[in-house]
């Protein structure tokens, strides 16, 4: 899945390409040897939108120097506050299996004309013009006054495993050399990009507009608590800045909020507060807004910037613990390309508050985050499971989720909402942490949790979990049984407490040397000679031929009720011991079950 995860990325980069750019970047074409020429160019592109924040296709595609007589460079980017210039060497597989696996070679890195390009010289050894693109990073390079504090990082995007580090800066000039294989590529490009986390603010600078604030820009105030002092500042700022921060950063700004953006849970809320914007020319949305609530390490507010009735809020490292859905809203407003966002929000705004914690263990800090924002919230409620969601133990399972099975662990209710807004990853690949958690317990036995009524009551998952990877084996081959129950039975099928003992029957009667095909789970659940139906049928047998070997109250309507059967605490034993004789005796007995 995480290949067809990038491919859908990729694609989607093409569709951004403004109509100038069509023929380098074609649309919806049959033609799959330019498609892949495309999608090489977008995973250029896919590395500056992540690492560097280049939201803008135009501004990326600056960068981009692929083409005849580029030395070798794909591309580059000069990032002047680290004072780093990277240049990009990208290899694009096309299949799978040889994006996994497959090398560039030494060769290809040996024909990079690093050297001959940061001294100067206009031309390749052969004697060509180097293209436009690389004449300009050559001029910009020579506009840096003070280049003699840069240092140069050539970027390899390809597999390159177990290179000898000095013979690889050998062959690129002696420079620092980051190798963005596959496996990195999936973590540190693809996921983010699904999950909105892919460009974390360091700093934030907010206009606010003096003109109608007669006390001033801000009400300040010192607060000492149990975990660190804090100081809160509370001010109204444009809501169209709220907005634009939110567009740029998505759920990056949200790391320690205990959600992301609810498309449907929170859709009343939501609709109410684009209704608020959309629909009046007046600035309703500070009356009836809660506002936002950010966390900030350092925040100054400067009303000396040359301008009249204007001043100027910086923020260091900031994330919104209280406010996620009011600002993804706004967001969702400024993104929409039909609107016209600078008319719509005019002068708008809505209160921030901000609370600067300067000096606090991590810990302490976790701690006050989620006492503020269990205090704070009013407009959406955080359940129980919210709260966890940033629990370390959570985080880990949703790294082996995707790493190991490409499968994605929605841990924040909606972090995978612009990924399915856009168009990379269906809704059905997102694995919510109920459906994970009652799957897992299934598919290794433990049907009464799987069926416990809050399984978020308490975070009291066990931290081995994590270290036990064949447990989670039998988790994804449960969920292949899920899904295919949910094929055959109905998508809106309501799960009791028998199909997660169909989900266990089925973990437990694979065949350790193949995976768990859907048409294994057939053979197993839907066969009308297979495990469960000869089960049911036996259990039916055993009932009529003796019902006082059955717990009262099984009877309904004069009729045995499976249903009851199931929820009661017998079945599970007959399951288990079903199986176990199925293993046993192979298919051919049919008084097995007796």
């Amino acid at each position: 899945m995480r290949y067809e995860f990038l491919l859908n990325i990729l694609d989607g980069i093409i569709r951004e390409a403004p109509s100038q750019y069509s023929k380098k970047y074609p649309r919806d074409i049959e033609d799959l040897e330019k498609k892949n020429q495309a999608r090489s160019r977008a995973l250029i592109h896919l590395y500056l939108k992540v690492m560097f924040g280049l939201t803008d296709f135009k501004a990326r595609e600056n960068f981009v120097t692929d083409g005849g007589y580029d030395g070798g460079i794909d591309a580059y980017y000069i990032d002047r506050e680290l004072r780093t210039i990277y240049l990009i060497q990208s290899k694009f597989r096309t299949t799978k299996a040889n994006f996994e696996s497959k090398e560039i070679s030494l060769e290809e890195l040996f024909r990079m004309d690093v050297e001959r390009i940061t001294s100067g010289l206009e031309n390749d050894e052969a004697g060509n013009d180097y293209t436009g693109k690389i004449k300009q990073l050559q001029r910009q390079l020579s506009e840096i006054e003070d280049i003699a504090r840069y240092r140069y990082v050539v970027v390899i995007l390809a597999n390159l495993k177990n290179p000898s580090p000095q013979k690889i800066r050998q062959l690129v000039g002696g420079y620092s050399v980051d190798i963005m294989d596959a496996e990195r590529t999936y973590r540190e490009l693809v996921f983010p990009v699904l999950s909105g986390t892919y460009f974390t603010a360091s700093d934030i600078t907010i206009p606010i507009d003096l003109s109608n604030k007669n006390a001033g820009s801000k009400i300040s105030y010192e607060v000492a608590t149990k975990y660190a002092d804090c100081q809160i500042t509370v001010l109204f700022v444009p809501a169209i800045e709220i907005a634009r921060i939110m567009h740029t950063y998505k759920n990056a700004i949200l790391k320690f909020n205990p959600r992301s953006y609810l498309e449907l849970d929170g859709q009343s809320v939501n609709n109410a507060i684009r209704q608020t914007v959309m629909t009046s020319d007046a600035n309703e949305l500070a009356l009836y807004n809660n506002g936002i609530t950010m966390l900030s390490e350092e925040t100054n507010i400067n009303e000396r910037i040359g301008q009249k009735s204007k001043a100027q809020l910086y923020v260091k490292n900031p994330q919104i613990i209280n406010g996620g859905q009011t600002s993804f809203t706004l967001s969702r407003i400024y993104s929409d390309p039909e609107i016209d966002a600078a008319r719509i929000f005019g002068n708008k705004e809505i209160m921030l508050k901000v609370i600067t914690v300067a000096d606090c263990v991590p810990d302490d800090k976790v701690r006050l985050i989620d006492e503020i924002s269990a205090a704070t919230n009013r407009q959406t409620p955080v359940i129980n499971a919210d709260r966890f969601a940033n629990d370390s133990f959570h985080k880990v399972v949703q790294d082996i989720v995707f790493t190991r099975y490409g499968a994605l662990y929605e841990r924040k209710r909606g972090e995978f909402a612009d990924g399915v807004r856009d168009k990379y990853i269906e809704s059905k690949a997102i694995v919510e942490r109920n459906t994970f958690w009652r799957i897992y317990y299934a598919a290794n036995g433990d049907i009464a949790r799987a069926a416990q009524k809050r399984l978020f009551q308490k975070n009291d998952f066990d931290d081995n979990l994590v270290r036990d990877l064949a447990a989670f084996d039998r988790w994804f081959e449960g969920y292949v049984a899920y899904a295919q129950i949910r094929a055959v039975r109905g998508q809106n099928l309501r799960f009791e407490r028998s199909h997660y003992m169909m989900i266990y029957a089925c973990v437990a009667l694979s065949d350790a040397s193949q995976p768990l095909a859907p048409s294994i789970v057939d053979t197993i659940l839907f066969d009308p000679e297979g495990f469960w139906a000869r089960f049911t049928k036996a259990v039916h047998a055993r009932f009529l031929s003796n019902p006082n070997s059955f717990p009262a109250g099984l009877e309904r309507k004069g009729k045995f009720s499976e249903v009851r059967y199931f929820n009661g605490i017998r079945s599970l034993h007959d399951v288990q011991e079903a199986v176990r004789k199925e293993k046993e005796g192979g298919s051919n007995s049919q008084t097995r079950f007796d």
